[in-house]
Parts: C-alpha cells; structure tokens; sequence
C-alpha cells in the first residue's frame, strides 16, 4: 500500500465530502434530498408524489448474495417511511462461475424479492475477470404521496435513541456462512446453525413502517457497515448533535455474542442489517415500542439525542466510553482477510 491508498470499507468522511459529495453534476431543484454523509436514500419531487431512491453493493458475502442484495437495498427506501416496490440489480460474475451458482443467486433474488413485494424491473449480468467473487450492486426505489418522508438528519436534542432485533444480524449470519473452516470444532454445531439463519433478520421495512405510523418519529437509519455504533455515529453527524447510548440496553444475542467471542471481535462495531435505529420524541418511545412488538418486532430504548454535538459515544458495560467521534472500522473485514 502505498500513502495514498484507500482503507478497505466506507470512506472517511472528510474524502467523502472532498472527493464525491463535491462532483455531483449539475443542481436540480427537484432533487428534495441528495447524498450527504448518513443519509439513506435519495429524494426527487414528482408533483403529487416523491421518488425514492438509493443503490447499494454486497460485497462481504457469497452465500447469501442475492437475499442480502436485495434486504440491504430495500432497507434504506424503509428508512425514509417509504415501502420499497421497485428494483434493479447488477450481478457481476467471476471466471468459471457456472449456471447453478447464477442460478441460486437469482433464484435468492426472487424469494427475497417476493417477500417484501418488490418487482426486479431491470439491470445487468455478466462473467468478468476482473473480480474473484461475485458482486450485486441493487437499486430500490419507492414513492411517496406529498413529500413525506423521514431522514437521517431529522434527529433533535432530547430524543429518545430505540433500536430493534439487535447488534451484529447480518455478521453474525455472514460469519457462520463462510467461515467453516475457522469455526469448525470451536462452536457448537445447533449455535452455529442458528447463527447462520440469522440471514432471515435481515429486513427492516415492517420495522420501519410500523414506526412511522406509530407517529413521534424524527430520524432513522438503518445498522449496516460498522454496526450499531456507526450508525448511531452517522445518526450524529447527519443531524448535527451529540448522543449518548448504554452498551446494556442494546439487544445482542446468545449466538452473536458466542461468534463474536470467539473470532475476537465487537459485535457493536460489526456489520447489522435488520437493525433500525430511530430517533424519536420522548412522549412517543414507549408507544413505539409497544407497536413494534405488537408486530413481533423486538425494540428496546438504548439511549438519548443530546445537544452537545462534539460528544457522541455509548458506554459500556464495563464504564469506559465507546467514542464515535471518529469513524468506526467495519470488523468484519478484518475476520476475511484472516480467512483469505
């Protein structure tokens, strides 16, 4: 590597905003939100009605690509209070990638799909040998009647910080899938099994709709790369205030904390789709609450919004400070690169 290389994973903030956020073609006026750092989805004024939309790659898993591809994707049109309806995928395929393996990628891509009652309406496919793995890159967009939509940024002091299911979904089931040979004879075969169906998790739009028609909702944002604490982080940033979170009140199960244990790493910090966080007024967090497990949906209250901007970090179990002033390192790629 040499001094100008990139880190593997999100891009520092301050490179983000001089390097992409500053070449974004021209200004349209009908553009009601665009990207900024935090911010899921983008927002285009059609009138009546609102276009969202937002793309995203997989490119931490294999076993699970399609399922992911389209979850994680779908997620982030959820976020905005939006129901995902349309989508497009780009499957980029290795060398001697055979028909059975595109095959069980597609046929991921329509459960999934079928799930969340979502129509693929286009995108691409192709064998290229400029990769070693295969890639999905997905683009989901909803719409919305009369501009109304949540953002990331809507975060204000005082809120009450909810997050459902829980710390580390997506690693967890990622771990399990395609770390055989580094969990075989460490972990107990029915964990390890349960661990990998954690893939079903993944969503969070039945999260996110429900929130939003319980009402009192500011901000919310889906946990994906770097987990819990970086989406809290980004939560932070996007709004321009300060939080504090208890590492106690956030769920992590039995299965996640025993991987997480043994591989040596911090399910806070690692990859967590199927987890929303939501910002929200004081008055309405326990309602909230209630609705999402009316639905089935575990939540639970791990914090506050404050208005200190420049003081943002959960506290541990053990007292000490988890401080998201500075980016948080995704730790599952640290765990790959062990197994490559």
């Amino acid at each position: 590597m040499t001094m100008d290389s990139l880190d593997v994973g999100k891009l520092h903030p301050s490179m983000l905003k001089q390097i992409v956020l500053s070449h974004l073609g021209v200004t349209d006026p009908r553009v009601l939100l665009g990207p900024s750092i935090g911010e899921d989805a983008s927002v285009i004024d059609l009138g009546q009605e609102a276009l969202v939309i937002h793309s995203d790659p997989i490119t931490g898993a294999v076993e699970n690509l399609g399922w992911l591809a389209v979850n994680v994707c779908a997620n982030d049109i959820a976020t905005r209070g939006v129901r995902p309806l349309w989508m497009l995928t780009v499957i980029l395929l290795p060398e001697n990638a055979t028909k059975a393996q595109l095959k069980n990628l597609t046929s991921q891509i329509d459960e999934a799909a079928r799930k969340l009652g979502v129509a693929v309406v286009g995108g691409h496919c192709e064998v290229t040998a400029t990769i070693n793995r295969p890639i999905i890159i997905a683009t989901a967009i909803g719409m919305t009647k009369n501009r109304r939509f949540v953002k990331t940024s809507g975060a204000q002091p005082r809120d009450t910080l909810i997050v459902t299911k829980g710390a580390a979904i997506e690693g967890t089931a990622i771990l399990a899938s395609e770390l055989p040979s580094s969990l075989k004879g460490k972990m107990d075969r029915k964990t390890l099994e349960r661990d990998k169906h954690f893939i079903k998790m993944t969503s969070v739009v039945e999260d996110a709709l429900t929130a939003v028609e319980a009402d009192g909702v500011h901000a919310m944002h889906d946990v994906t790369e770097g987990g819990i604490a970086a989406g809290l982080q980004e939560i932070a940033w996007a709004s321009n205030v300060g939080l504090v979170a208890y590492e106690e009140k956030i769920p992590i199960s039995s299965e996640t904390e025993a991987i997480c244990r043994l591989l040596a790493i911090d399910p806070l910090k690692t990859i967590g789709s199927g987890a929303l966080l939501i910002s929200c007024e004081p008055r309405s967090a326990k309602n909230l609450v209630a609705a999402l497990k009316r639905k089935g949906v575990r939540a639970a209250i791990i914090g506050m919004i404050t208005k200190d901007r420049d003081s943002a970090y959960i506290i541990r179990r053990d007292g000490t400070k988890l401080d998201l002033s500075k980016p948080v390192k995704e730790q599952l790629w640290k765990v790959l690169k062990k197994e490559e």
